[in-house]
């Protein structure tokens, strides 16, 4: 039973998450709140908050890293099928050099390059998007503890 409402209170986070970006999108139509790897960071922020890939600093800037890269490549280098992987495997090598591995920002570059995002999507929705992730993480995480608390006494 403690693991169904675990899994609903991590579920219900990762809504809500998603909800105050997509709400935010229709609110402010000239700016994107969401994109695909953020559905990916959801699944390891409220699923395994204990994971090291899914710790505020990985979340951050895994995907600042790699967005970085992409928009690099799709604004100044060009993207073909040899950029892509070139972007992507310096999008993995950073990350592990930096230790900042998370595996959902892996997807930014190719996602930013076939797109040809500018400078303007590192604001959103990739920063705004990770920094809201991590806070209703942590708001999900104190929620779990005090159930963890709460049903143990």
């Amino acid at each position: 039973m403690r693991e169904i409402q675990l899994a609903l209170i991590a579920g219900a986070g990762a809504f809500i998450a998603i909800a105050i970006l997509a709400f935010s999108q229709t609110i402010s139509a000239e700016h994107i709140f969401l994109m695909a790897p953020l559905g990916a960071t959801a699944v390891l922020v409220f699923g395994v908050p204990e994971s090291p890939l899914a710790q505020p600093k990985n979340v951050i800037f895994g995907h600042i890293i790699t967005a970085t890269i992409g928009i690099i490549f799709a604004q100044y280098i060009g993207v073909n099928e040899f950029t892509l992987a070139l972007a992507t495997g310096l999008g993995v090598f950073s990350m592990l050099v930096t230790k900042t591995t998370h595996p959902p920002a892996g997807a930014n570059p190719i996602l930013i390059m076939l797109a040809l995002e500018g400078w303007s999507f590192l604001f959103t929705p990739v920063i705004i998007g990770a920094v809201v992730l991590v806070l209703v993480g942590k708001a999900t995480l104190a929620a779990k503890t005090k159930l963890t608390t709460i049903t143990a006494a």
